[in-house]
């Protein structure tokens, strides 16, 4: 197979433009077939107003060795495609169904390989399913009244069902599983482009209807799910874990999957109970900051609007003498600032889009780095109760509904009293006030700091009518559940998963960690159907 790179075309090319490029390319005549397939695309801007589609396409041609032995160019070279490789089941026998707890992106692709190999899991998740919990956010979004168990964090899909849906990952993957993972969204109706563009995403519409259909064929196949049913405490017996307790029913366990979320609070305060390794880790926090889309368009592509072109998304980071790193995080291009509480009495907020990005602002976390040192690790839950801390005092600036402040007056230190050139695009009721004193004072300064800088990279966005939202709290996990090389926690049969035992940062590095736990599963066991066919 031939890997071309490099294919340059106008942003408003066809695909007869591609495929007489590649022609073009391989040196091919008129008469010689060829299939191909993308691989990767991306947008070259660096000479704006001049953009550019970037391909990179795998071409199945006739008489390849010729064709490579007459073309001299670093960027056409022979290739093998790598697909995923599904694991050889162990020997050492597994009576009971694995159980996992989490219906988030870990859980899900866990169950959906452990389900293709035949050990027909059992999932839990304390929330309900999308179409309920769907209604139940909307339900919070219009009135401010908060279900702790149906919400923005908790439910079917875990938290990344209301976000952005990006589906890149800074994952190495030589094993081919974020190939794997996206392969298996297009399966369940996700656009086939996740497949190719070096930024992919499906917004949250799109995510939703992926998920249910995912879960009603792992249903099909024998993946039994219960909803609204709650991990309440973990028996464990001779150095491995025999039962969960749940609010509805108990599961005798032989193997169970900690694929939690990151507000799993009260789940991680009963694993530390009942004394499972488990360490503070390092996370940050922020403030949601809304420009107008148009600006941050201008900025990158270098016009308001490019026929062809998405919503232009955006990647900052700066470092500080203090140590302190400021960076943005889960950047919506076109999106909404969502109210993503799921405590009561305390207020979060996260990012979403729809996968058309055709909101009027873009928005971004600005956050800054948090360490032990910052709130006094004495112990694993420290992170947890300084997130609360924290969102408890957002909270009671505006009695639930999302603060906001303008960034010239943050900086001044001054309650805003209006808006600017430009409103505010929220899911659920915003409240002007005053965000200063949230932080440290250290923290404080490098924030502003970092906004005056990326004002160079991005001009004007440090205006001063910046929408400022509080507070970004929940960027990850912030414990790390400890697990062994095998995967295993130091409980024989308990492996933590995912984002919320600290393994990962968004829905594809769930989803491969998901992966990766269900193939240790599976290498080690042999499942209770293979044994009875082996009888």
């Amino acid at each position: 197979m031939i890997r071309i790179n490099q294919l340059k075309l106008p942003v408003t090319h066809s695909t007869a433009d591609l495929e007489h490029k590649i022609k073009k390319t391989l040196r091919l005549s008129s008469q010689e077939k060829f299939t191909y397939r993308i691989v990767r695309r991306s947008i070259d801007a660096r000479k704006k107003p001049d953009i550019y589609y970037v391909y990179a396409v795998n071409v199945n041609v006739s008489k390849e060795e010729q064709i490579l032995k007459k073309i001299h160019t670093p960027s056409v070279l022979s290739v093998r495609e790598k697909n995923y490789q599904y694991p050889v089941s162990g020997d050492t026998p597994l009576l009971q169904r694995p159980l996992i707890i989490g219906a988030g992106p870990a859980g899900l692709f866990c169950a959906y390989l452990l389900t293709e190999m035949g050990y027909e899991p059992l999932v839990i998740e304390r929330g309900k399913k999308i179409e309920d919990r769907m209604e139940d956010v909307e339900n919070f979004w219009k009135t401010g009244v908060l279900d702790p168990q149906s919400n923005v964090q908790f439910g079917e899909g875990g938290a990344g069902t209301f976000s952005d849906g990006k589906l890149n990952s800074a994952v190495k993957d030589p094993s081919g599983r974020n190939q794997f993972v996206l392969e298996t969204f297009v399966k369940f109706g996700a656009p086939e482009q996740i497949l190719y563009d070096n930024k992919p995403h499906i917004g949250t519409d799109i995510l939703s209807k992926v998920i249910v259909r995912m879960r009603k064929y792992l249903e099909e196949k024998g993946c039994q799910f219960f909803f609204e049913c709650c991990a309440k405490d973990f028996i464990i017996e001779n150095g491995g874990i025999r039962q969960i307790v749940c609010d509805k029913k108990t599961f005798d366990v032989q193997t169970v999957v900690l694929a939690l979320g990151h507000s799993s609070r009260d789940t991680f305060e009963k694993l530390y109970a009942r004394h499972i390794s488990m360490e503070v880790k390092n996370f940050a926090v922020g403030f949601r900051v809304e420009h107008p889309q148009s600006m941050i368009d201008r900025a990158m592509y270098g016009a308001d609007h490019f026929q062809g072109l998405p919503a232009s998304p955006y990647k900052v980071t700066s470092n500080f003498p203090n140590g302190r790193g400021v960076y943005s995080f889960c950047m919506c291009p076109g999106g909404y600032v969502v109210n993503s509480s799921s405590e009561k009495e305390e207020t979060v907020v996260n990012g979403m889009s729809y996968s058309g990005r055709n909101g009027q602002n873009a928005n971004s976390a600005i956050i800054v780095s948090v360490t032990p040192a910052d709130f006094g690790a004495s112990d694993p839950l420290a992170g947890m109760r300084y997130q609360r801390k924290l969102e408890h005092a957002v909270y009671k600036l505006a009695d639930g509904k999302i603060p906001q402040q303008m960034f010239g007056d943050y900086c001044n230190n001054v309650e805003s009293r209006q808006y600017g050139d430009f409103l505010s695009s929220t899911k659920g009721a915003a409240q002007l006030s005053n965000l200063r004193g949230l932080l440290s004072s250290d923290m404080e300064q490098s924030f502003i700091a970092g906004m005056q800088h990326f004002s160079h990279i991005i001009p004007g966005f440090d205006r001063a009518d910046a929408i400022l939202s509080g507070m970004e709290t929940r960027t990850s996990s912030p414990v790390r559940i400890n697990r062994e090389k095998n995967l295993e926690s130091e409980i024989h049969g308990l492996y933590p998963c995912g984002e919320g035992a600290g393994y990962a940062g968004g829905i594809m590095s769930a989803a491969m960690d998901g992966l990766k736990v269900a193939e240790a599963i599976i290498q080690k066991y042999t499942n209770k159907r293979q044994i009875e066919r082996n009888k």
